[in-house]
């Protein structure tokens, strides 16, 4: 291997840690704490994982998070329902609905009933347009923690050919926001792409959201290139990797994400940042 790990989880805890000392300030002031309140619908095992980390981080930084568990008979009808009170509540500043919903429920709704203020997730229409009008608020926490993690190692963008592959709403479309704004070039390849390893084979930057074990292969690398993997993926023998192919892509890339330690650090600390962030706006 000749590539350096970038550490996702040493910088989420630096990011945390600064999230805890400026909730720290508020509350000394005699300020209320920032609070957020995550919804999970149903018993969906990786999902309560991924919801138990948030609130775990929220109790690290001085967060309140108010849990709302509700069975996965929860109707549409409900949710909106409950959304809509958070919406009004004016002591609750960020509000989650952790991904994916059952079947019967229609995510685009609910993302786009929830207060663009208060959308911690970045996902809610305008706050996507503000990001691809460059006059970004809150921001996608994936996307936005990849690019902590991108500047943590001196990256320049400008005249770097970036090419991520992965065109979902949250990582894959954000992502090529993000990178435009900091003035790389950027491809985007997704499943209609006939070129996909040449296109990462030219690339300064791969960004890899698919979701899918080694579907890019360590040969297509570029000698030097940033490799940054987002998939999480759980292998026949119960290891998590990434969707790159990570031995053979590390002995050809300069920097690269570990799976797991790399992404996924990242997108909980920027949650907070963001919750912290709509907080402040609520307090003007």
């Amino acid at each position: 291997m000749t590539a350096k790990l970038i550490d996702g989880k040493a910088l989420s805890l630096k990011v945390r840690a600064e999230v805890k000392s400026l909730v720290s300030e508020r509350t000394q002031l005699g300020k209320r704490p920032p609070s957020l309140a995550v919804i999970l619908i149903g018993g969906d095992p990786a999902s309560q994982v991924y919801v138990g980390h948030k609130r775990k981080a929220c109790k690290e930084t001085g967060i309140t998070s108010q849990s709302y568990d509700l069975p996965k008979e929860t109707t549409q009808y409900e949710l909106l329902g409950l959304i809509d009170d958070l919406n009004n509540d004016t002591s609750i500043d960020g509000i989650l609905v952790q991904l994916p919903l059952p079947d019967h429920i229609d995510t685009s709704l609910v993302i786009e009933h929830i207060h663009p203020d208060k959308d911690v997730d970045g996902f809610h229409p305008l706050n996507i347009g503000k990001l691809a009008l460059r006059i970004p608020k809150i921001r996608p926490c994936t996307p936005y923690g990849i690019m902590y993690l991108l500047d943590s190692i001196g990256e320049t963008y400008k005249g770097r050919h970036a090419v991520v592959v992965g065109a979902s709403n949250i990582v894959g479309r954000p992502m090529m926001m993000e990178l435009l704004l900091a003035g790389a070039t950027v491809t985007l390849c997704h499943r209609f792409s006939s070129n996909t390893p040449e296109l990462v084979a030219q690339a300064d930057i791969v960004i890899v959201a698919v979701g899918k074990a080694g579907l890019v292969k360590g040969e297509w690398i570029k000698k030097g290139a940033t490799v940054i993997d987002v998939g999480i993926n759980r292998s026949n023998d119960g290891k998590l990797i990434g969707d790159i192919e990570f031995e053979a892509a590390a002995k050809k890339a300069t920097w690269i994400t570990p799976v797991p330690g790399g992404v996924g650090p990242m997108t909980v600390a920027i949650l907070m940042k963001n919750t912290l962030m709509a907080y402040n706006k609520h307090q003007l």
